[in-house]
């Protein structure tokens, strides 16, 4: 609802004013330079004034095209400046309808990075864990990747990188592949395991490759 300004009778009718134009022009720049409050600001940009309506517009502006989560949301509301109790109305509001689903966010965000830059469980719970989603809720989306699924990923990307380390000794072979299935998220264990399958696939000596990396 807009709130309507009262002016003074003086201010609305310029005849009434009293002084002489010097000191009207003062009260004229004085207007002018109250203009430059952030509420002034944010009325000449279209913004509306209620930190409710406020906050909905932010909402969905940053929910255009883009799942976010709850805490995503509450951050970008707090660096705007916008009231607790408004934030709060407002999130709780969109999660009733539907717009804001941790639990959705977090299962499309393992299938899309799992299979999309094979990422490991544990990094994804990592990543997951940044975005303020709740434990409980990365544990069930974690949960879609059994041991099985995410050792074939690991396998799918040491193929991939196979070919770049041809020419290359054996143990340099070895650190460079486990190494990026690390950083992936994947255990010691199960990179060593996949890299020296892949290494035996090509003809590897890999005797002695049982140890740790």
């Amino acid at each position: 609802m807009t709130r309507r300004t009262e002016w003074p009778d003086s201010a609305a009718d310029p005849g009434a004013a009293s002084g002489s134009g010097e000191g009207a022009g003062r009260r004229s720049r004085s207007r002018s330079s109250d203009s430059g409050s952030p509420s002034s600001s944010r009325a000449e940009k279209g913004e509306p004034r209620d930190p409710v309506e406020r906050a909905r517009n932010i909402c969905l502006r940053l929910l255009t095209g883009t799942p976010r989560t709850r805490k995503q949301l509450a951050d970008a509301l707090r660096k705007r400046e916008i009231p607790d109790e408004a934030a709060e109305e407002v999130l709780s509001r969109f999660e009733d309808v539907g717009l804001i689903d941790d639990a959705a966010f977090a299962d499309a965000w393992v299938e899309s990075r799992h299979h999309g830059r094979g990422l490991a469980r544990r990094a994804l719970v990592r990543e997951l864990r940044t975005k303020g989603v709740d434990a409980a809720v990365i544990d069930e989306a974690v949960g879609q990747l059994d041991s099985e699924q995410e050792e074939e990923t690991a396998r799918e990307l040491v193929a991939r990188k196979l070919r770049s380390t041809r020419g290359l000794d054996r143990d340099k072979r070895l650190r460079r592949l486990a190494g990026m299935l690390a950083r992936k998220g994947y255990g010691e264990g199960m990179a060593l395991r996949v890299v020296r399958r892949a290494l035996e696939e090509e003809g590897e000596d890999t005797e002695g490759l049982d140890e740790p990396f």
